[in-house]
């Protein structure tokens, strides 16, 4: 049974929102692991296993564009009848990405340690081992909803509106080559920690791009 998985992901646009930028909207240059994390949720999310994104190929070149949208500026909440988009509209600019294709590898472990999730989903009460839960299990489901296309909610680039396309990839190799450039792209957000449910904290990785790879293995992530 195969450990890692990989897909390919394709869209029109994405926006992985650098968290500086309190206003406007600007991308990082290229998916973070939280958002390729997201993608494999979206096609497989169960409370007993925990995702984790080992390597990101970026396979078209990094293209930008400038595009101005009309926002909300409030959220909807049971405490409110409704939102007057008239009275919320608000007009932002933001820098996103076009014409993206990256290949994503990942893989799953079985989470055996229910007191971790109860503040997330306290309506859940078992988790990890029980109830017939094995990486079996959850490997041939992933791999029979991946070929199928199909997914729990559709997967985004970064803002819902980003919809992207997956596929279940087979052999990587026999793919589109990653894009012949190196950059070091900084501090780049890796994922939040919801150790306190209320309150969860950002943490970050310094990321670097080798011949269109960024390798998760050995990130060092610091929070």
């Amino acid at each position: 049974m195969r450990t890692t998985y990989c897909l390919e992901v394709r869209g029109d646009f994405a926006c992985f929102t650098r968290p500086e930028m309190k206003v406007e909207r600007v991308s990082y240059d290229v998916i973070t692991p939280s958002a390729a994390r997201a993608v494999f949720e979206a096609i497989l999310w169960k409370p007993a296993i925990t995702w984790r994104v080992t390597k990101i190929e970026v396979l078209k070149p990094i293209r930008w564009i400038n595009l101005r949208r009309n926002e909300v500026g409030s959220i909807a909440s049971p405490g409110k009848e409704g939102i007057v988009i008239e009275d919320e509209r608000q007009q932002r600019a933001g820098l996103f990405l076009r014409d993206v294709v990256y290949r994503i590898h990942a893989g799953f472990s079985l989470d055996r340690d229910p007191a971790k999730h109860r503040g997330q989903f306290p309506h859940l009460s078992k988790f990890g081992g029980e109830d017939g839960n094995t990486p079996a299990k959850f490997h041939e489901m992933f791999l029979r909803r991946a070929a199928k296309g199909q997914c729990v909610n559709q997967p985004y680039l970064g803002c819902r509106e980003f919809a992207c396309d997956f596929r279940l990839v087979g052999d990587p190799a026999a793919g589109l080559a990653p894009i012949e450039e190196s950059r070091d792209l900084g501090w780049m957000l890796y994922d939040m920690d919801f150790a306190n449910p209320a309150d969860p904290k950002p943490k970050f990785f310094r990321a670097e791009m080798r011949a269109g790879v960024i390798d998760l293995t050995q990130a060092e992530v610091r929070g």
